[in-house]
């Protein structure tokens, strides 16, 4: 202090207070600090005096020193990245069942004091505990020196040394403060403080009431460090001087502390210190309740504590209760976050893997012992059928994974005996059981520990729930370290963490059971695979069977009708398309692959009245005639072109010959797989099956990115065949071709009606713009679906028979099992009104985009020519109908023709509005729905070549050129 006096100037020659050892460097040795600056002799001896006087110096720097400083001291002696324990690789623990979460217990949350910042786990993983930042504290005036606070009266000191302590929140430095300002209010040469814990209703003396020394013999020179660094010293509650001030509520002043029989003389022989005088006070809070206990030992003069000493130590004391108090209340607030965030970290430990019951158990026993730190866990699973038994027992033991040569992914199944006396209650009842003295508990059976050389002491037992309130197993704690008892504070953390683990256990039984549900899938998939492919022999005889021309099965006509081939002939038909169309060669499909496909794509159909193999072969024509008579095939590309045909063969697989509405209101499982489009993303799928079957992957050759390409036009494709999607898009399409007609919209600027070269500039627009592209193939879908109505009237009038019939039965399943009565078109009832209801039709659906592709192409004018006759001929029928004279036979049930069997006949259906329309293109009516659920997962990707050449069997004299408008 002399020298404090003496020296002004140190404040002025030292004003970064950059205070370090003559004998050390900063930041430490060896820390690679930069060396210390050069002084003169004047400031070399100052600072050799400084280091000779430590005393002075701490009291300077606490003094003194700024928060900048303290941050600057910090940082140059923090300990380098490099020095750090690097925490275990998470290599190869995959399962995350390793050792033990975090260097934590759940008895650090007894002990009252704030945690320090948690930085890692023991298996690496990221926690909520992590490295925090500490908590800003609001700025203090500096602490005046101790020879300052003499100088002050009474009330002037108290009121100094209550600012001193009103903005501390920590506990132990708040204490330390406590005593260090006692000290100097009652001029004592040290003190200590006990505070109150326990519960006062607690049956367990261990768990009762008692005081425990926050700090203990604290002098001027000692320091919140030091103290912390000395053991707690527990004093039963009522017990010695201590006991007695915290029980009675009284102070005690003690002038001659030997001559009481309540002190205790066993503390000054171990400490060596000469206990005198003692005056020992209550602390309490707003409430008058005793919170702690303060006690100064001996007077600096040797002389008792006097009446004044009491008073001015209660006056002083009041204000340190209250900030004891807001201290406590601030660090449970802080302690409650903290539990928080281990229940949380917990919480994410049991969710992030659910592979397999033995993981997931094992993660709950390593963090359940090192969290509640007791030598045995064990976790039993309930049987299902007996709650009183256990289907599977799992244990551990401390130092299980203290050997790391020995990782283990699964916990120790059935080693130790199982109290089924407790944990068969727990498994039964549902309570908790706490146990204090295992051997004193009716219910422990003591031979679980004969031959074991263990033995039970403590115990703690809960049950697991589900998250349906259900009991599927129950966890059990055995004897707590240091021989201490399971409190409130264990339960109620199992308790919390018992919750996240039964939702664990039971979302990993359900995830096992789905993984066995799926390997069940899996195989019956392989199997119904195998069996909706066709037979090798059968894709032999139709490769040796000899392919005659387009012009034999007249496959370019528009007006083709199947009705004379037999199936073997459709299919020797269709392999006549894929030769001509030269997806053979440029694609690199292997023949018999080719072969087997489509005979697997046919095997596929069911034998419905409708949709069945003949109805597809008939739109794939339709489409094969359309691209070869219009030379659209250039617009699209070959991988467009070759999708359109895959679309058309495959548009209708699986149908079972009902529409989408009726899929919806009987809550099939295809309406609860797909809401909108059901029946048509149930085609799709089937097809993409069929393309990834072994033996049928005529795409296999294809590269990754022209293989996308086919699979998104080839969804487009099937999807569009769905009349809501047709109705959602043809307005767009008719006002794009009305623009293109009329010269506008033409993307280079030749559209008009000026000659062909007006309409290849105008049809090129098309082909340039991918939205409109996928436009045009889309309405080109429906184009061939309902192409039916565009051949002549004998092949329309067998349609209406056919399909008729189908739409009827539909009516049947609605009015029997759906206990509903079906629309006109389906209902046997308005038979008479078919034809009536066919010229809506007509007039709805089929005419306006008939129109537009007339306008596109003059190639496809008879379709539209055909369109009108067959409406003039459904006029005449509803005409002779209303009279009684010319009717359709719709009667199905007798057997027709072997060769009528065989044909296809395009359906329709009417109703009133447009937006009734709604369904397949075929005419089924559905529920309005938007197509979505794109196709995502895309498999099979494979190499292949794009094709630039076609028809090059076909009669060029037969080519029709674009057409003028």
């Amino acid at each position: 202090m002399a020298f404090s006096l003496c020296c002004p100037w140190l404040d002025k020659r030292v004003p970064s207070l950059q205070l370090r050892s003559i004998e050390e460097p900063a930041g430490g040795a060896g820390a690679g600090m930069p060396a210390p600056t050069c002084y003169d002799s004047e400031c070399a001896r100052t600072e050799a005096w400084l280091d000779e006087n430590q005393e002075f110096v701490h009291d300077y720097f606490l003094r003194k020193a700024t928060r900048q400083v303290v941050d600057a001291w910090l940082v140059s002696h923090a300990t380098p990245p490099s020095a750090e324990l690097a925490s275990p690789s998470r290599a190869g623990s995959g399962s995350g069942a390793t050792t033990p979460v975090r260097k934590i217990s759940a008895h650090e949350f007894e002990r009252g004091g704030l945690l320090k910042p948690l930085v890692t786990t023991v298996d690496g993983t990221p926690t909520f505990l992590g490295d925090q930042p500490p908590h800003a504290t609001p700025s203090r005036p500096q602490r005046r020196s101790r020879h300052e606070l003499r100088q002050l009266d009474e009330k002037e000191l108290i009121f100094e040394l209550v600012k001193d302590i009103c903005n501390e929140l920590e506990v132990r430095v708040l204490c330390h403060k406590i005593l260090q300002n006692v000290s100097i209010l009652l001029d004592a040469d040290r003190g200590s403080l006990f505070l109150v814990q326990g519960d006062r209703a607690s049956p367990n003396p261990q768990n009762g009431r008692c005081l425990v020394s926050k700090l203990f013999d604290v002098c001027s020179k000692s320091t919140p460090e030091q103290m912390e660094q000395l053991e707690e010293i527990r004093i039963p509650w009522g017990s010695g001087i201590v006991g007695y001030v915290a029980e009675s509520g009284e102070p005690v002043n003690i002038p001659d502390a030997y001559k009481d029989e309540r002190f205790n003389h066993d503390i000054d022989q171990q400490t060596g210190y000469k206990t005198r005088s003692l005056l020992c006070m209550p602390i309490k809070d707003i409430n008058g309740e005793v919170i702690g206990v303060a006690q100064v030992i001996n007077k600096q003069n040797d002389g008792p504590f006097t009446a004044n000493d009491e008073k001015v130590f209660a006056s002083y004391l009041q204000f340190c209760g209250i900030g004891l108090r807001n201290a406590q209340l601030y660090e449970r607030s802080q302690l409650e976050v903290k539990r928080n965030q281990v229940l949380l970290d917990l919480a994410r430990m049991v969710f992030e893997e659910q592979s397999t019951i033995e993981h997931m158990v094992l993660r709950i026993l390593t963090h359940t012992q090192s969290l509640i730190r007791c030598q045995r866990v064990q976790v039993l699973l309930v049987h299902e059928a007996s709650k009183g038994s256990f289907s599977r027992v799992f244990d551990l033991e401390a130092g299980d994974d203290t050997d790391p040569g020995t990782p283990r992914t699964s916990p120790y199944e059935s080693r130790f005996p199982i109290n089924i006396g407790i944990t068969g209650y727990v498994a039964t009842t549902g309570e908790t059981v706490n146990i204090a003295e295992a051997y004193l508990d009716p219910r422990f059976d003591a031979s679980v520990d004969e031959g074991t050389g263990f033995k039970h002491n403590t115990i703690l037992c809960m049950a697991i729930k589900n998250s349906e309130g259900r009991i599927i197993g129950v966890i059990q704690l055995v004897n707590k370290f240091d021989e201490l008892l399971f409190t409130k504070n264990d339960e109620n953390f199992v308790e919390a963490f018992a919750i996240f683990c039964g939702m664990g256990i039971h979302n990993t039984h359900m995830y096992e059971k789905a993984i066995t549900a799926m390997a069940k899938q899996s195989v019956t998939l392989d199997v119904l695979s195998y069996h909706a492919s066709a037979s090798l022999d059968d894709a032999q005889r139709l490769r040796t069977l000899r392919i005659p021309s387009s012009a034999h099965f007249s496959l370019h006509e528009l007006e083709f009708d199947d009705i004379d081939l037999t199936d073997d002939d459709t299919l020797r038909a269709c392999l006549r398309m894929f030769l001509d169309l030269d997806f053979v060669e440029r694609f690199h499909i292997d023949y018999s692959v080719l072969c087997r496909w489509l005979l697997s794509v046919k095997k596929n159909y069911r034998n419905v009245t409708y949709h069945n193999w003949r109805h597809a072969f008939n739109v794939a024509q339709m489409m094969f005639a359309i691209l070869t008579e219009t030379q659209w095939w250039k617009i699209f590309g070959e991988l467009e072109c070759l999708a359109l045909i895959i679309g058309c063969l495959c548009h209708d697989l699986d149908h079972r010959g009902t529409n989408n509405s009726f899929q919806i209101k009987a809550s099939s499982p295809l309406a609860q797989l797909y809401s909108t489009s059901t029946m048509e993303h149930h085609h799709f799928d089937q097809c993409l099956m069929i393309l990834n079957s072994p033996g049928n992957q005529i795409l296999l050759n294809l590269s990754s990115d022209d293989y996308e390409k086919v699979v998104k036009v080839l969804e487009d494709a099937i999807l569009s065949t769905d009349l809501a999607v047709y109705f959602s898009k043809r307005k767009a399409f008719i006002e794009l071709v009305s623009a293109g007609a009329t010269g506008a919209g033409s993307a280079d600027g030749a559209g008009g009606a000026g000659g062909a070269g007006g309409a290849a500039g105008a049809m090129s627009a098309w082909g340039a713009c991918d939205e409109r592209r996928g436009l045009l193939r889309a309405m080109l879908m429906t184009v061939c679906d309902l192409a039916a109505i565009t051949k002549p009237w004998p092949v329309e009038r067998r349609v209406a028979a056919l399909v008729a019939g189908e739409f009827f039965r539909q009516g049947d399943l609605e009015r029997q099992n759906l206990n509903l009565t079906p629309i006109d078109i389906m209902n046997r009832d308005k038979e008479d009104e078919l034809p009536a209801m066919q010229v809506k039709f007509i007039d709805t659906i089929c005419l306006p985009i008939y129109e537009a592709f007339a306008v596109l192409s003059p190639a496809l004018q008879p379709m539209l020519d055909r369109v009108k006759s067959n409406r003039a001929h459904w006029i005449d029928l509803s005409d002779n109908d209303k009279n009684g004279d010319d009717k359709i036979e719709y009667n199905l049930d007798k057997e027709l023709p072997e060769k009528n069997d065989k044909s296809s006949i395009s359906s329709q259906n009417v109703d009133d509005t447009e937006n009734t329309y709604e369904g397949d293109s075929s005419g089924a009516v559905s529920l309005s729905s938007e197509t979505n659920s794109k196709y995502e997962n895309l498999e099979n990707p494979v190499v292949g070549l794009l094709c630039n050449n076609v028809l090059a069997l076909r009669d060029p004299s037969k080519f029709c050129h674009l057409n003028d408008y």
